[in-house]
């Protein structure tokens, strides 16, 4: 049985990928015939087709390996300066230089003059932004509305004033996990004889109506004596005790250790619906964390590497496509979830993966959407300076010059998929 909910999961998320690769596709196409330009294809995934359909100019299709998705539209690259678009270049000089011309060629090999006005680099700067961003923007949207779907559809597990366990010993974070000796000292909430299930109402005078705000009247507390106020079998009951001081990670800064007052009790959690601002704050935390990964991606690909051939696999290391289905199918086994834990995990699963695909593609480098963006920005801010400056009109930026490094970005990125698909195969991340 497990084995079948296992490819289930593994099975939903897939469709859920290329359901998120169809859509960041829509979201290039959409716009670009809304603007006019000629768009001939669109096709999720790569390698040979196996099913395609034409409608008007544009042939629908799905290729056979899943693993991303095109929208072709004509005229990305420019003619070179003063030649005809039409007209085949006799000779180049310089490997770069003929891939350059041969790129050209292929653009313009079946160019109409009644496409001219309907080419992709002819189409003003903010066109082209719109059209390369839409991409991006709706794996942006996607996320944003699966996060929303979690977290105000099925709630988040958010901890209550009401106690779940008192700890015996004060224990520092570094020491978390082992048992309490004679040399331990008691912690306050023990002094103080609060129990599991009771319910803290008041610190100091100061009603308590959340777990957060309780945490911080006591770690501002320092030594000092507390008055706790607390409700236990329907009896509101007071205790006094002084808060001990222990050393504790910051709540504002992870990487920090600070000195704050401790009390020694944990709380309970129950699922509760968040509003549009627990949303956005999860979706920050996200941004940062994914900017961050993006940022140390060459580092942790060496880790990867090394865990290809045989070196302890890092669980927060990066992962492909097959790696992430293994964990989604993991995750509607592990711990026997219930069926509504099951849809929670596999949804901000492909929330994160959506946030991920967006940022990754801004950066700005071809072949990479956010490569064409900087190409657009970049001719909005020459032709406006040379307006302003009384200059001739510099025109339309050559992306086409950028093809070296687009080849070789490519060639990396394929490089990468590479090492990360063997070494989740052989060295997989486990959630177990």
């Amino acid at each position: 049985m497990n084995a079948l909910i296992y490819t289930l999961g593994v099975v939903i998320f897939v469709i859920g990928v290329v359901a998120s690769i169809a859509l960041h596709e829509v979201g290039h196409m959409y716009p670009a015939k809304k603007f006019g330009i000629k768009v001939t294809q669109y096709f999720v995934g790569f390698g040979n087709t196996i099913w395609s359909t034409k409608r008007g100019e544009t042939e629908y299709g799905f290729k056979a390996i899943p693993l991303g998705g095109y929208v072709k539209l004509v005229g990305m690259l420019p003619p070179a300066k003063g030649a005809d678009p039409h007209a085949v270049r006799k000779s180049n000089t310089g490997m770069f230089t003929q891939l350059i011309s041969d790129a050209r060629d292929a653009e313009y090999e079946h160019v109409d003059d009644k496409d001219m006005d309907r080419l992709f680099y002819r189409k003003p700067w903010w066109q082209k932004f719109i059209v390369m961003a839409g991409g991006p923007m709706v794996n942006v949207f996607i996320a944003i509305f699966l996060f929303a779907v979690v977290f105000m559809g099925f709630g988040a597990m958010t901890p209550t004033t009401t106690v779940q366990q008192v700890s015996d010993c004060a224990i520092v974070d570094a020491q978390a996990g082992r048992a309490c000796t004679a040399d331990d000292p008691e912690t306050p909430a023990s002094k103080a004889g609060l129990k599991p299930g009771d319910e803290i109402t008041a610190f100091n005078g100061t009603e308590i109506t959340s777990w957060d705000a309780l945490t911080r009247k006591i770690r501002a507390n320092g030594s000092k004596e507390a008055t706790i106020e607390f409700v236990r079998d329907g009896q509101t009951r007071t205790a006094t005790v002084a808060t001990s001081v222990l050393a504790r990670v910051d709540l504002d800064d992870p990487d920090k250790t600070v000195d704050v007052g401790f009390l020694g009790v944990s709380p309970t959690q129950q699922m509760e619906r968040q509003g549009p601002g627990y949303v956005a704050d999860v979706m920050g935390d996200y941004v940062v964390g994914t900017a961050k990964a993006i940022w140390h991606l060459p580092a942790r690909m060496v880790d990867v590497t090394k865990a290809a051939f045989g070196a302890e696999r890092r669980a927060d290391g990066p992962i492909s496509v097959v790696g992430a289905s293994r964990v989604a199918g993991e995750s509607f086994t592990i711990d026997d979830p219930t069926w509504s834990e099951r849809a929670q995990r596999v949804i901000v699963l492909l929330a994160g993966l959506n946030l991920f695909l967006a940022m990754f593609n801004f950066i700005p480098l071809l072949p990479l959407d956010g490569g064409h963006i900087a190409g657009a920005l970049w001719e909005a801010i020459r032709r406006g300076f040379a307006k302003l400056r009384g200059k001739p009109d510099p025109g339309y930026v050559d992306v086409a010059k950028m093809l070296p490094v687009a080849y070789g970005v490519g060639a990396l990125l394929m490089l990468m998929s590479v090492i990360l698909i063997y070494a989740d195969i052989v060295n997989p991340v486990s959630l177990s």
